[in-house]
């Protein structure tokens, strides 16, 4: 399934999963660099995005890879690709 997922045309974000109590589903924090408009310093912005985790195999601290996806919920466009890294 993950394979047919990474074909897919949206966009793909590396981040850190800080929730993990729904059933099948994941709260992503991805972490991005934003240069200021008036400062010309890099500034570290952080979102998170809810995302599908069919399998529940995903734990708190985990690195991941999600994927830009159809609406599953309310809140839920994204879905698991893969686990980069598991937490320690």
């Amino acid at each position: 399934m993950s394979e047919a997922l990474e074909s897919l045309k949206g966009r793909m974000l590396i981040g850190e999963v800080v929730s993990d109590k729904n059933d099948k589903t994941i709260v992503v924090r991805v972490q991005t660099l934003v240069k200021h408009p008036l400062l010309k310093k890099y500034v570290r912005r952080r979102k998170k995005f809810t995302a599908h985790d069919p399998m529940n195999e995903c734990g708190i601290g985990d690195r991941v890879k999600i994927v830009e996806y159809r609406p599953l919920s309310r809140n839920k466009r994204w879905h698991l690709v893969s686990i980069i890294e598991k937490a320690k």
